[in-house]
């Protein structure tokens, strides 16, 4: 009876111990946990801007950070709010900083853009840039597949050549832009197109599809342009427009605390090509998915 005693008293003691372990284990990673923080992931008011983020968000707390959504921020404020402390991270784009953001010179290699906009983040010692994605969302002309066929247009400049047959929806405003059909013409020629008529943007693709119009003032990652066989983005092949490549911009306090967080944005961002930012939009702005829904089920399809 007391050797039974003896190791029932053994048993509850193993127990104790056990149970001891396991609540300390329990609270090393909820302090682990704890460690990480909150990091407040920032977006613009736009459908591309709110997948990334969401993206982002969705990797930061798959890698046990606590994140805090600041989204749907307007473009011209959201740079304010991330040197003020209200955001740590949002998606940028180069081009944009480049000429919106520093109003710095034009260029037109991403390289060298990416170094330049850079060196102005940093020179506060506030703000920092995660490595710029293969994505480009910048300027374009797009062109219905057909009639590129038709007449063997690939680039701006065979666009330039074929222009008298072509009918161009155009944005107003486009015509006369530096950065718009104005500046296309001193880089390329002038664009005597068979008509040009006025739409709003938000028909253009619209007015193609109707045989309306055979081109239009595009953005590279538009949603419509996922069916190549209805629509076809000309080559710059003058290299007219910068790039505006995908470019998280980060507090350089977070990467100081948590330095894996540029290791695990870069590699989201290493997958973000132009093709993939097309889908994404698509599945959002076409299909009327849910921009959340849409930003998980890529995270899980590449984690």
């Amino acid at each position: 009876m007391k050797m039974k005693k003896s190791i029932i008293s053994g048993l509850v003691a193993l127990t104790v111990i056990a149970l001891a372990a396991c609540g300390n284990s329990a609270g090393t990673a909820s302090s682990s946990a704890a460690e990480k923080g909150t990091i407040k992931v920032g977006s613009k008011d736009f459908t591309e801007s709110l997948v990334i983020s969401e993206i982002y968000a969705d990797a930061l707390e798959d890698h046990g950070y606590t994140v805090e959504r600041v989204q749907n921020i307007a473009s011209s404020v959201i740079s304010q709010s991330i040197e003020a402390g209200e955001v740590d991270i949002y998606p940028e784009y180069t081009g944009t900083a480049l000429l919106s953001i520093f109003d710095l010179p034009l260029e037109t290699d991403p390289d060298a853009i990416f170094e330049t906009v850079k060196a102005a983040y940093e020179a506060d010692g506030v703000l920092t840039v995660l490595d710029y994605a293969p994505g480009n969302d910048g300027q374009g002309i797009a062109i219905k597949t057909s009639v590129a066929e038709e007449y063997g247009i690939a680039t701006i400049s065979d666009l330039q050549a074929n222009a008298d047959k072509i009918r161009f929806a155009s944005q107003g405003e486009f015509d006369e832009r530096a950065d718009g059909l104005k500046g296309l013409a001193d880089a390329y020629g002038e664009f005597n197109f068979a008509s040009s008529t006025v739409y709003d943007n938000s028909l253009k693709y619209q007015v193609l599809l109707n045989d309306e119009a055979d081109a239009t003032p595009a953005y590279t990652t538009e949603g419509q342009l996922s069916d190549k066989s209805e629509f076809t983005v000309l080559e710059d092949d003058k290299q007219f427009w910068p790039p505006y490549n995908l470019m998280p911009v980060v507090r350089q306090a977070v990467l100081a605390d948590n330095p894996e967080v540029a290791e695990i944005i870069n590699q989201i961002d290493a997958g973000m090509d132009t093709d993939t930012l097309i889908e994404l939009n698509a599945k959002v702005d076409l299909d009327g998915e849910d921009y959340a829904t849409v930003a998980k089920e890529y995270y899980e399809s590449v984690k």
